[in-house]
């Protein structure tokens, strides 16, 4: 189980290497991802709060990269923060995020994004609930819901 030492090593001593990775072009990932996906994923944006689809859905299911469709999160982590934004408390592999130190906004804050793809997917902090106490706080449009039936069809 990551703890928030764990995300702070990565963000510092660098990442565990993913089991691959796709590189794509800026031009090709604007074809297959939709104006507010490529805005989020690919420039670092964020969305409203309380606004993306995926903050009150509890269906079961992996959360998926909306980029390159690697397993991010599964939904028996997934839990209500109450900040607006899908949370979660683990990623479903240690490698499947990648921890980089953030700076912006006149705050240091940890951003995660998918290792495989870099796709940019929010913030991760210290303030989850047991036993990791981690709070992934995640774009609803950086990540897709395969639910399980889908996930064993």
């Amino acid at each position: 189980m990551l703890t928030w030492k764990d995300v702070i090593h990565f963000s510092v001593k660098g990442n565990p290497t993913p089991d691959t990775r796709i590189e794509k072009t800026e031009a090709e990932w604007e074809k297959i991802l939709s104006p507010e996906q490529f805005r989020i994923t690919r420039l670092k944006g964020t969305e409203a709060p309380h606004s993306g689809a995926l903050c009150s859905t509890h269906d079961a299911g992996a959360y998926n990269c909306i980029c390159c469709n690697t397993p991010l999160f599964d939904s028996t982590i997934k839990f209500e923060s109450g900040t607006g934004w899908p949370s979660f408390t683990q990623p479903v592999k240690e490698n499947a995020i990648k921890y980089i130190k953030d700076s912006s906004y006149g705050m240091t804050r940890v951003e995660v994004l998918c290792n495989t793809c870099d796709a940019h997917l929010g913030h991760v902090f210290p303030d989850g609930p047991e036993p990791s106490g981690l709070r992934y706080c995640i774009n609803s449009e950086s990540m897709q819901l395969k639910k399980e039936s889908q996930t064993n069809e």
